[in-house]
């Protein structure tokens, strides 16, 4: 089927220029070279702590099952190394880098315009963040990318094969992260809104919708079988954060890249709406406003609209390589240069951990990437829970557990507990309540993150102020002041009170 993009207009297939291996090479080996360098500056996140805890399984309440497979592997493999369990995202980052430059390619970017796509993905803002930590989001970006190439080669070439490439893609992104549904809703509403709607009638978009759906088969298994804890997942995490991230949802897309390339990727939405030459691949640049109207109803995180955010820089290179070229060409190379250059330095002080620990407390880090102190401070906490549990009668530890609010504090215990001697730790937070509870006869807890209004009804022999937890350098996470409580007999044993321990976000 060949598809027809206006009357007796057919796609316009430009002539590709070659990759650009030098510029393009040398941005992606300074993005792992900048990554690999900080990856052991602070320490593990959170989110890492809790992947690691994960027994492997065909999904989670809160996510698929990769990302946590990921990390079990990673660990094994390298041992407990941050660099070895964050080298996966390293290369995830990587690839995306390459990934945007061959888009760039894709829509006529010669060498300085695949070059400038490059060495500005490679130091921008929240993509970097997301590439230092092993987390869903660093394997979903270079994802969305590369479906997003598909695309463009399927719309822009009108090679449509590369909708059964997509949708290979799509199925196999659900494995990690069901976000990429938000950039299918975004490209449908694009394709409906401005075409080429002939597409939608192509037996190979539609055998692409179907590859997704097998490879994809076991992930909606799970959720079907499941009563879909992913929408409950959803709307605890609107409810926690819904009124914070609906107020940033538009501001913040200026910051998500850093402000110093906005011109450029509006640049790139310009263009796609307007360049006569890329009025297939329109849709894309309509998928962007979908996004972010998604992000602000759903109220789950600011940075959902990144990966579409990207390929618009990787177009607006285009038009801003055009534009150095055209008439006092120096300067204009040098603003673009010094633009993308500001970019890289902000983004190295708030997207990586480059300031000195005792001093992150007082930057402006910790107000613009809240991962930051999310890194920081988890073997002292373990160790000042581990003095409480030390303070115990010898009858006592032989019959307590550590119980947490959440998974870092958990994932935390379970990584550095046991060179201390702590037993066994639970948490009613997302997939870890499904391991509990604690055996019955484990009737006195450590409790770590509740307030006592949190437990103390739920311990009819009552609990006792312990400790109060400091990491010992300024930094103000979740974790710091937060009490440590001695807490016994779970009134009417842990299967009575386990259900109320159980929380989403």
């Amino acid at each position: 089927m060949r598809v027809q993009y206006g009357p007796g207009v057919e796609s316009p297939s430009p002539t590709r220029p070659p990759v650009a291996w030098l510029p393009v090479g040398l941005a992606v080996a300074a993005s792992v070279v900048a990554q690999a360098a900080t990856a052991s500056r602070y320490g593990y996140h959170r989110d890492e702590l809790y992947f690691l805890m994960l027994k492997p399984a065909w999904g989670y309440v809160d996510q698929p099952p990769f990302a946590p497979l990921v990390a079990r592997a990673a660990d094994a493999v390298f041992g407990h190394t941050l660099w070895g369990l964050r080298l996966p995202s390293i290369v995830a980052f990587a690839v995306a880098v390459l990934l945007a430059a061959l888009i760039t390619r894709e829509l006529g970017g010669g060498r300085g315009a695949q070059a400038l796509s490059a060495w500005a993905l490679a130091f921008a803002a929240v993509p970097v963040a997301i590439g230092h930590l092993l987390g869903t989001s660093a394997l979903d970006f270079p994802m969305w990318l590369a479906v997003l190439l598909c695309v463009t080669r399927a719309l822009l070439r009108d090679q449509p094969r590369w909708w059964l490439a997509a949708g290979a893609l799509v199925g196999l992104a659900t494995y990690n992260k069901l976000l990429i549904a938000m950039l299918l809703a975004g490209l449908a509403v694009g394709l409906v809104a401005v075409g080429p709607r002939a597409v939608l009638r192509s037996r190979w978009l539609w055998g692409g919708v179907a590859l997704a759906l097998l490879i994809g088969a076991p992930n909606l298994i799970y959720q079907i079988t499941h009563d879909f804890p992913q929408l409950a997942m959803g709307e605890a995490l609107a409810e926690n954060n819904g009124d914070e991230v609906r107020a940033q949802t538009l501001p913040f897309q200026l910051l998500l890249l850093g402000p110093p390339l906005a011109a450029i990727w509006i640049a790139g939405l310009v263009a796609l709406l307007r360049r006569p030459a890329w009025r297939p691949v329109r849709a894309i640049a309509i998928a962007y406003p979908v996004l972010v109207v998604l992000t602000f109803v759903g109220g789950s995180q600011v940075y959902y609209a990144v990966g579409v955010l990207a390929y618009l820089l990787a177009a607006g290179a285009v038009p801003t390589a055009d534009w150095v070229a055209r008439g006092r060409a120096a300067l204009r190379r040098a603003l673009v240069v010094a633009a993308v250059a500001l970019n890289a330095v902000s983004t190295m002080l708030i997207s990586l951990p480059v300031i000195p620990v005792d001093a992150v407390g007082d930057s402006f880090a910790m107000d613009l990437n809240p991962t930051t102190g999310d890194q920081i401070g988890w073997p002292a906490y373990v160790r000042q829970v581990a003095d409480v549990y030390r303070s115990l009668p010898p009858a006592d530890q032989a019959r307590a557990v550590m119980l947490t609010a959440n998974y870092g504090e958990a994932g935390a215990i379970t990584r550095f507990g046991p060179e201390l001697g702590l037993p066994s730790v639970y948490s009613g937070h997302n997939e870890l309540h499904n391991y509990g509870p604690p055996p019955a006869d484990r009737t006195v807890a450590v409790v770590v993150g509740y307030g006592q209004a949190g437990i103390s009804a739920r311990f009819s022999g009552g609990c006792e102020r312990a400790a109060t937890l400091d990491n010992g350098v300024g930094v103000d996470n979740e974790e710091q002041g937060v009490t440590v409580w001695v807490c016994r007999d779970p009134a009417g044993g842990w299967t009575a009170v386990w259900p109320d321990f159980h929380h989403y976000d």
